[in-house]
């Protein structure tokens, strides 16, 4: 597998990261069914895919990465969908862990 493919499989990891982040907040503690079935898939697609990655990527990069994209999409869903803060250096700090990413991204080898 090409790094250039491990990366965007890499980068779909961290969307369902961010799927079971979310879907954790619906689920209520895992005592409603479908958002607790819709949680526990996206958690086991989201390590499939990482350990995939894996196999290519440097592991260091990637799980921050991982996590990066899962953070900033779950505080920007959290914002959008549970109206948390939209305070100016929350947005800021967001920006940030994006521009971590890209660094982490562009140091890879």
């Amino acid at each position: 597998m090409k790094p250039s493919v491990a990366w965007i499989i890499l980068f779909i990891a961290g969307l369902f990261e961010t799927g079971w982040a979310i879907g954790l907040k619906y689920s209520d503690g895992f005592s409603r069914l479908w958002p607790s079935v819709f949680t526990a898939i996206s958690m086991i697609i989201s390590v499939w895919l990482l350990s995939i990655s894996l196999k290519v990527l440097p592991v260091g990069s990637a799980y921050a990465v991982w996590t990066g994209v899962g953070a900033t999409f779950t505080a920007i869903l959290g914002i959008l969908l549970f109206n948390e803060s939209r305070d100016v250096l929350k947005i800021l700090f967001i920006l940030m862990i994006v521009a971590g990413l890209i660094g982490l991204r562009l140091i890879s080898k």
